[in-house]
Protein backbone atom coordinates (compact mmCIF):
# COMPACT_ATOMS: atom_id res chain seq x y z
CA UNK A 1 0.00 0.00 0.00
CA UNK A 2 2.63 2.36 0.61
CA UNK A 3 4.69 1.51 -2.31
CA UNK A 4 1.59 2.26 -4.28
CA UNK A 5 0.91 5.98 -2.74
CA UNK A 6 4.44 6.38 -3.38
CA UNK A 7 4.41 5.63 -7.25
CA UNK A 8 0.58 7.90 -7.20
CA UNK A 9 2.21 10.55 -6.05
CA UNK A 10 5.24 10.87 -7.89
CA UNK A 11 3.69 10.42 -10.91
CA UNK A 12 0.79 13.35 -9.91
CA UNK A 13 3.76 15.69 -8.82
CA UNK A 14 5.71 15.08 -12.13
CA UNK A 15 2.46 15.94 -14.17
CA UNK A 16 2.64 19.26 -12.25
CA UNK A 17 6.32 19.32 -12.96
CA UNK A 18 5.51 19.06 -16.57
CA UNK A 19 2.99 21.75 -16.25
CA UNK A 20 5.26 24.13 -15.08
CA UNK A 21 7.75 23.32 -17.26
CA UNK A 22 5.43 24.05 -20.10
CA UNK A 23 4.70 27.62 -18.29
CA UNK A 24 8.21 28.00 -18.04
CA UNK A 25 8.85 27.48 -21.29
CA UNK A 26 6.43 29.98 -22.61
CA UNK A 27 7.16 32.83 -20.42
CA UNK A 28 11.25 32.00 -22.20
CA UNK A 29 9.75 33.12 -25.11
CA UNK A 30 7.52 36.30 -24.42
CA UNK A 31 10.39 37.55 -21.93
CA UNK A 32 13.40 39.87 -23.31
CA UNK A 33 17.28 38.65 -22.94
CA UNK A 34 18.08 40.06 -19.21
CA UNK A 35 18.32 39.07 -15.45
CA UNK A 36 14.55 37.74 -15.49
CA UNK A 37 15.35 35.63 -18.47
CA UNK A 38 18.27 33.69 -16.56
CA UNK A 39 16.83 33.60 -13.42
CA UNK A 40 13.60 31.96 -15.40
CA UNK A 41 16.52 29.89 -17.01
CA UNK A 42 17.70 28.81 -13.61
CA UNK A 43 14.20 27.85 -12.46
CA UNK A 44 13.71 25.30 -15.32
CA UNK A 45 16.78 23.71 -14.35
CA UNK A 46 15.70 23.24 -10.88
CA UNK A 47 12.42 22.20 -12.34
CA UNK A 48 14.28 19.49 -14.28
CA UNK A 49 16.52 18.18 -11.29
CA UNK A 50 13.03 17.88 -8.92
CA UNK A 51 11.31 15.75 -12.18
CA UNK A 52 14.38 13.76 -12.55
CA UNK A 53 14.22 13.06 -8.59
CA UNK A 54 10.67 11.83 -9.00
CA UNK A 55 11.24 9.80 -11.91
CA UNK A 56 13.99 7.63 -10.02
CA UNK A 57 11.37 7.09 -7.54
CA UNK A 58 9.35 6.08 -9.98
CA UNK A 59 11.39 3.72 -11.50
CA UNK A 60 12.42 2.18 -8.44
CA UNK A 61 8.78 1.41 -7.20
CA UNK A 62 8.16 0.07 -10.60
CA UNK A 63 6.84 -3.60 -11.26
CA UNK A 64 10.21 -5.54 -12.50
CA UNK A 65 9.54 -7.26 -15.93
CA UNK A 66 12.91 -8.99 -16.95
CA UNK A 67 13.54 -10.03 -20.91
CA UNK A 68 15.52 -13.35 -20.16
CA UNK A 69 18.44 -14.70 -21.81
CA UNK A 70 20.42 -17.59 -21.64
CA UNK A 71 23.97 -16.53 -19.96
CA UNK A 72 27.16 -18.12 -18.48
CA UNK A 73 27.01 -17.57 -15.41
CA UNK A 74 31.40 -17.13 -14.93
CA UNK A 75 30.70 -14.52 -17.89
CA UNK A 76 28.03 -12.36 -15.86
CA UNK A 77 30.32 -12.23 -12.87
CA UNK A 78 32.82 -11.40 -15.41
CA UNK A 79 30.72 -8.79 -16.76
CA UNK A 80 29.63 -7.53 -13.38
CA UNK A 81 33.44 -7.10 -11.90
CA UNK A 82 33.88 -4.61 -15.30
CA UNK A 83 30.94 -2.44 -14.67
CA UNK A 84 32.22 -1.99 -11.12
CA UNK A 85 35.22 -1.05 -11.91
CA UNK A 86 33.64 1.68 -15.09
CA UNK A 87 31.57 2.99 -12.03
CA UNK A 88 33.25 3.08 -8.84
CA UNK A 89 36.91 2.92 -10.00
CA UNK A 90 38.33 3.95 -6.94
CA UNK A 91 36.09 1.29 -4.45
CA UNK A 92 36.30 -1.54 -7.34
CA UNK A 93 40.34 -2.04 -6.95
CA UNK A 94 39.79 -2.97 -3.10
CA UNK A 95 37.40 -5.99 -3.87
CA UNK A 96 38.47 -9.52 -3.60
CA UNK A 97 36.98 -11.53 -6.02
CA UNK A 98 36.43 -15.47 -6.35
CA UNK A 99 34.96 -16.98 -9.17
CA UNK A 100 34.66 -20.84 -8.97
CA UNK A 101 31.95 -21.11 -11.75
CA UNK A 102 32.59 -22.94 -15.02
CA UNK A 103 29.75 -23.08 -18.31
CA UNK A 104 27.19 -23.53 -15.98
CA UNK A 105 24.18 -21.57 -17.55
CA UNK A 106 21.65 -18.94 -16.16
CA UNK A 107 18.60 -17.68 -17.67
CA UNK A 108 18.73 -13.76 -16.73
CA UNK A 109 18.42 -10.24 -18.15
CA UNK A 110 22.16 -9.15 -17.66
CA UNK A 111 21.72 -5.42 -17.30
CA UNK A 112 18.53 -5.47 -14.87
CA UNK A 113 20.79 -8.09 -12.63
CA UNK A 114 24.01 -6.02 -12.96
CA UNK A 115 21.55 -3.16 -10.84
CA UNK A 116 20.99 -4.91 -8.01
CA UNK A 117 24.23 -6.46 -7.65
CA UNK A 118 25.54 -2.94 -8.06
CA UNK A 119 23.39 -1.35 -5.27
CA UNK A 120 24.70 -4.20 -3.31
CA UNK A 121 27.62 -2.71 -3.83
CA UNK A 122 27.39 0.54 -2.97
CA UNK A 123 25.83 -0.23 0.24
CA UNK A 124 28.77 -2.11 1.13
CA UNK A 125 30.94 1.07 -0.14
CA UNK A 126 28.59 3.52 2.05
CA UNK A 127 27.36 2.53 4.77
CA UNK A 128 29.10 1.72 8.27
CA UNK A 129 32.43 0.32 6.66
CA UNK A 130 34.86 -0.62 8.62
CA UNK A 131 38.79 -1.79 7.71
CA UNK A 132 39.22 -4.74 6.12
CA UNK A 133 38.44 -6.22 2.74
CA UNK A 134 35.46 -6.66 0.63
CA UNK A 135 34.69 -9.65 -1.02
CA UNK A 136 32.43 -11.50 -3.52
CA UNK A 137 32.47 -15.06 -4.16
CA UNK A 138 30.53 -16.78 -6.76
CA UNK A 139 30.16 -20.93 -6.82
CA UNK A 140 27.80 -23.48 -7.94
CA UNK A 141 25.78 -24.60 -5.11
CA UNK A 142 23.98 -28.00 -6.57
CA UNK A 143 20.73 -26.61 -9.11
CA UNK A 144 21.60 -23.07 -8.20
CA UNK A 145 24.77 -20.56 -8.69
CA UNK A 146 25.20 -18.76 -4.91
CA UNK A 147 26.78 -14.86 -4.92
CA UNK A 148 28.35 -14.03 -2.11
CA UNK A 149 28.92 -10.64 -0.71
CA UNK A 150 31.13 -10.10 2.14
CA UNK A 151 31.86 -6.92 3.83
CA UNK A 152 33.68 -6.00 7.29
CA UNK A 153 30.93 -4.09 9.61
CA UNK A 154 32.07 -0.95 11.93
CA UNK A 155 28.57 -1.73 13.90
CA UNK A 156 25.34 -3.02 12.59
CA UNK A 157 22.38 -2.79 14.42
CA UNK A 158 19.57 -4.10 12.26
CA UNK A 159 17.51 -6.88 11.87
CA UNK A 160 18.22 -8.92 8.52
CA UNK A 161 15.29 -11.24 8.88
CA UNK A 162 13.24 -9.57 6.11
CA UNK A 163 16.18 -7.49 4.30
CA UNK A 164 14.99 -5.88 1.29
CA UNK A 165 11.54 -6.47 1.75
CA UNK A 166 10.73 -2.92 3.84
CA UNK A 167 11.11 0.09 1.56
CA UNK A 168 11.63 3.62 2.93
CA UNK A 169 13.76 2.13 6.13
CA UNK A 170 16.47 3.91 5.51
CA UNK A 171 16.22 7.76 4.60
CA UNK A 172 18.93 10.40 3.62
CA UNK A 173 19.47 13.43 0.91
CA UNK A 174 18.93 12.03 -2.30
CA UNK A 175 18.39 8.55 -1.37
CA UNK A 176 15.04 7.03 -0.36
CA UNK A 177 15.38 4.14 0.44
CA UNK A 178 14.34 2.14 -1.91
CA UNK A 179 17.70 0.69 -3.91
CA UNK A 180 17.60 -2.58 -2.00
CA UNK A 181 13.96 -2.84 -2.12
CA UNK A 182 14.66 -2.55 -6.05
CA UNK A 183 17.45 -5.25 -5.87
CA UNK A 184 15.37 -7.55 -3.86
CA UNK A 185 12.41 -7.06 -6.19
CA UNK A 186 15.00 -7.63 -9.62
CA UNK A 187 16.42 -10.97 -7.57
CA UNK A 188 12.95 -12.34 -6.97
CA UNK A 189 11.80 -11.74 -10.85
CA UNK A 190 14.56 -13.96 -11.56
CA UNK A 191 13.58 -16.94 -9.46
CA UNK A 192 16.19 -15.99 -6.81
CA UNK A 193 16.59 -15.38 -3.31
CA UNK A 194 18.34 -12.91 -0.87
CA UNK A 195 19.11 -13.33 2.48
CA UNK A 196 21.46 -11.26 4.74
CA UNK A 197 23.52 -11.88 8.24
CA UNK A 198 25.66 -10.45 10.74
CA UNK A 199 28.39 -12.35 12.18
CA UNK A 200 29.11 -10.05 15.18
CA UNK A 201 32.25 -12.63 16.26
CA UNK A 202 34.00 -11.54 13.02
CA UNK A 203 32.48 -7.92 12.70
CA UNK A 204 31.46 -9.04 9.02
CA UNK A 205 27.81 -8.71 7.17
CA UNK A 206 27.10 -11.56 4.10
CA UNK A 207 24.95 -10.88 1.45
CA UNK A 208 24.21 -14.13 -0.17
CA UNK A 209 22.05 -14.53 -3.74
CA UNK A 210 20.89 -17.59 -4.98
CA UNK A 211 19.78 -17.92 -8.58
CA UNK A 212 18.08 -21.06 -9.84
CA UNK A 213 20.81 -22.69 -12.69
CA UNK A 214 18.46 -22.42 -16.30
CA UNK A 215 16.80 -25.76 -17.52
CA UNK A 216 17.82 -27.12 -20.42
Amino acid sequence: MTTKFIAQLSHDLRNHLNAIELQSAFLSEIIEEGEAKKELQRLREMTGDLGADLQKVSRLLAKVQPTMIAYPASEFVEDLRAKLEETHPDEAKKVEWQNSLGAEPIEVDPQLLETAFLELFENAFRHERAEGTISFAAHAAGDSVEFNLREPKQRFEHHTENWGRTPLIRIQHGHYGLGLFRARSIFEAHHGTLRAQFDSRTAVFSTTVCLPLRVS
